[in-house]
């Protein structure tokens, strides 16, 4: 084993001493060899380089962004382009065409119809839905549909109190809508009760 020699008593001394055994006195500090005196595997270490991979990764994703601002950039080119050629008048523009007059009608006004006032349409499937979330707000739980010109009402609780009070608050909407005839059916679909609309 190599080692050092105290400069003050002569001593040899092992590598790794901060002060001699002996007297007691600093050592000088000597280079480390490449095989360390404190014990293990001696492994020989290799010096460290970066990795060629994430080199190539990192060159492949700058070819990238630059090939997409070189993209938008040639976009922008263009439609800079096209908007000041459309403006100097390169681009031909269609004729314009004389707009046609409408022919006079001098009728008087008493003669014209007065306008009918527009009735809103009631559409059937909407009265349906508010009949169905009227019914579950009362926690009668019910299916309610349209077939044709008639209503069925799929339910456990036909013959609960509350269900002939509501739906004869929609019984106008729904005749409104076309439809001529409710029935409410179990859910084994025995029909519980039927009335016109």
């Amino acid at each position: 084993m190599s080692g050092a020699v105290c400069p003050a008593c002569g001593v040899a001394v092992v590598p790794g001493y901060v002060k001699c055994p002996k007297c007691h006195r600093p050592l000088p500090r000597f280079a480390r060899n490449s095989i360390s005196p404190v014990g293990g595997t001696v492994v020989e270490e290799k010096p460290k380089s970066w990795p060629i991979i994430a080199i190539v990764i990192g060159i492949v994703v700058a070819i990238l962004i630059g090939w997409q601002v070189k993209a938008a950039f040639d976009d922008y080119r263009r439609k800079v382009r096209h908007i000041g050629s459309r403006d100097a008048g390169v681009i031909t523009e269609e004729p314009a065409t004389a707009p046609v007059q409408q022919p006079v009608i001098n009728e008087p006004l008493a003669q014209q119809p007065p306008p009918q006032p527009v009735a809103p349409t009631v559409h059937p499937d909407e009265v349906a839905h508010l009949l169905e979330s009227n019914l579950k707000k009362q926690r009668l739980w019910s299916t309610v549909t349209v077939t044709g010109d008639h209503v069925d009402v799929r339910s456990g609780a036909c013959a609960d109190a509350g269900m002939k009070p509501s739906i004869d608050a929609l019984a106008a909407s729904f005749h409104a809508a076309g439809l001529t005839q409710l029935r409410c059916l179990e859910q084994s679909g025995a029909v519980v009760f039927a009335r016109a609309l």
